[in-house]
């Protein structure tokens, strides 16, 4: 299995309503760092698994969706917890709709999604696909 991982930073605000979240139920802001990992199982003709400029274009897309945005008032988390986890899930799976009906993004075996908090702190999702 190969991979390419791209890195790329966006900063938010949310809050987190529920007592397990202890201070950060308040509305607070963070700066993520995504780093997000295309797999494949064999390179392409060209001997990659994706571009590395057309991926770090698809990533600054879907990040600029929230970048700069409070979360509590975005319509796609509407009702839902905007942890680092669901974050994570969230831009997976916008990268693998960008990449559908790209030739090599749909050749993909997967995209895992790590979005840190801080050097000590991040969490990841690993998106499996058809390939």
């Amino acid at each position: 299995m190969f991979s390419l991982t791209v890195r790329r930073h966006f900063m938010i605000a949310h809050s987190l309503p529920r007592e397990a979240f202890g201070p950060a139920q308040g509305l607070h802001g963070a700066t993520l760092v995504a780093e997000v990992t295309f797999r494949r199982r064999r390179l392409n003709d060209n001997a990659i698994v994706l571009d590395i400029g057309a991926a770090g274009t698809i990533i600054e897309e879907v990040l600029a969706r929230l970048d700069y945005r409070n979360l509590d008032e975005h319509p796609d988390f509407a009702g839902k917890l905007t942890t680092t986890e669901a974050l994570a899930e969230y831009v997976a799976r916008a990268v693998a709709d960008r990449l559908k009906d790209d030739d090599d993004g749909g050749r993909l075996a997967g995209i895992d999604v790590t979005l840190r908090e801080n050097p000590d702190a991040w969490a990841t999702f690993a998106l499996d696909l058809t390939a």
